[in-house]
């Protein structure tokens, strides 16, 4: 009976690329279980081709072909919507291509869908913020591509730092204190709120410790990647425990 009752949970299904954080999800449901909410977050693996934060990699990771390629596994959780659970394999098109993206991801799974980087967006308007800062593990160059894409929609971003980390699986391996350095690292005195761009990087179980260190409100890629699922649900759900996005 219990397992029927969660298989009848509304659910939103992630298309993750690759192994790394992938683990925050579960822990993203438990966290919003125990407010209350009753969400399941199915994750499946996408095949992300060579793990490298470089935009030619990039663009072949988020490839309508290889999301398509999952789509009917993700489908088989019972979801009803869909997210592309990767910032940088979406900025990386740009606005206009990552729009084309989740569209063509919409219309293969017969279902709403979104994308990390439109999350970021959504999260940053919905708080109510108007200048940002990015706290990037990528290199540089393609930290500026997600600096190009806020600008975008509409946010100032008043100052940006990379890493220089290629790969997603060593960003996987960062503990606490790592990602507690990067925030600080990528803020700024005039920033309303950090961002930490990276679905690689755990952060699930951390945030209100980041935005304690900060003193302002910290996004984090599965964190605003597990929100926009709920929107697509219709879900609002008040979660302290996922920080100031969630309140």
């Amino acid at each position: 009976m219990a397992q029927a009752a969660q298989a009848s949970a509304p659910a939103v299904g992630f298309l993750y690329p690759g192994y790394s954080a992938e683990d925050d999800y579960p822990r993203l449901e438990r966290i919003l279980a125990e407010a209350g909410a009753d969400v399941r977050l199915p994750l499946v693996h996408t095949d992300i081709g060579e793990d490298a934060h470089r935009v030619d990699a990039l663009l072949e990771m988020g490839s309508a072909a290889r999301l398509a390629a999952k789509v009917a596994e993700v489908k088989q959780q019972g979801v009803q919507a869909v997210v592309w659970a990767c910032t940088s394999a979406s900025f990386v098109f740009g606005w206009d291509g990552a729009h084309d993206q989740v569209r063509e991801l919409s219309a293969t799974a017969g279902l709403p869908a979104s994308s990390t980087s439109f999350a970021f967006a959504g999260a940053v308007r919905d708080l109510g913020v108007e200048r940002v800062s990015i706290a990037a593990t990528y290199p540089e160059d393609v930290a500026e591509l997600f600096t190009g894409f806020l600008k975008a929609a509409g946010a100032e971003v008043v100052a940006m730092r990379g890493s220089g980390i290629i790969t997603a699986a060593e960003v996987g391996t960062w503990g606490e204190e790592e990602v507690l350095a990067l925030a600080r690292g990528g803020d700024h005195p005039e920033a309303q709120a950090v961002l930490l761009p990276d679905t690689a990087l755990h952060t699930a179980a951390w945030i209100p410790a980041l935005e304690e260190e900060l003193g302002k409100p910290v996004l984090t890629a599965n964190q605003v990647t597990a929100r926009e699922g709920l929107r697509l649900l219709d879900l609002d759900v008040r979660c302290p425990a996922l920080g100031a996005l969630f309140a």
